[in-house]
């Protein structure tokens, strides 16, 4: 992948940050409004293979990060299947056809689906195009030079998987809405719950080591370290240090 460089993207409301925290990992998040959600594109150093974690709401800036690069995106990976996290996946299909959507079991007929993504609550009536493959808990994954293992954390939404980067340095997860620096996910929608988000983070992201970058669906990245000692919904327990 070459070197990230700054973007300006032609959409006004979009901003582009680049992160170079994790070799041989490298990471460029398109922040879309108006939720301020975060869209991640992501690939080896050196390598022109990269994917695509959650497009939103302002695909035209994501294509640009993509082909200003001179990048090849492999599949669209999707945390879960809430409007704000999908609504570009329709514009990226139509630029690369051949494009995979890659989404959790449980989250999948949320992507056809305006109840269930939420859009239709604000008129909107946004549909994806349906998933081309369905993951579950556990489930290793080895695309566009990537290790990565698909862990689920429902609560937020009912079929929310994680991606869990291995053999980065130090290691990495696209988290979705799971866990914010010093926040958790939303649990008030239909098939939220609160006990069930606070357990899944516990079991499959305060167990990772504490060095482990989160990058979430909304606001900057964290570390496990950081939200085991400050996040004041989910304690870490004895093991904070």
């Amino acid at each position: 992948m070459a070197e990230f460089r700054t973007v300006t993207a032609f959409l006004p409301m979009a901003t582009i940050d680049l992160f170079h925290s994790a070799s041989p990992l490298q990471v460029a998040c398109v922040e879309s409004q108006p939720f301020g959600q975060n869209t991640y594109v992501v690939g080896l150093e050196g390598d022109a293979d990269c994917l695509v974690v959650d497009p939103g709401f302002e695909p035209a800036a994501v294509i640009k990060c993509i082909e200003s690069h001179n990048l090849e995106p492999r599949a669209i990976l999707l945390t879960h299947g809430h409007s704000d996290h999908i609504a570009g996946n329709a514009a990226l299909r139509d630029r690369w056809p051949d494009l995979p959507i890659w989404v959790g079991r449980g989250d999948a007929p949320k992507l056809t689906n305006p109840a269930g993504n939420l859009s239709a609550a604000f008129g909107i009536a946004l549909v994806s195009p349906p998933a081309d493959r369905l993951l579950d808990d556990g489930e290793a994954l080895r695309i566009a030079g990537l290790d990565i293992d698909v862990r689920e954390i429902p609560g937020h939404s009912g079929g929310h998987v994680v991606f869990v980067i291995s053999g980065s340095e130090p290691p990495v997860v696209f988290g979705g809405d799971v866990l914010f620096r010093e926040g958790v996910g939303r649990t008030d929608f239909p098939d939220g719950d609160f006990a069930t988000l606070a357990a899944g983070i516990r079991r499959h992201l305060y167990s990772l080591p504490n060095d482990t970058i989160v990058y979430p669906g909304h606001g900057g990245p964290t570390t496990v370290g950081h939200e085991k000692r400050h996040n004041p919904f989910v304690a870490g327990g004895r093991d904070e240090n």
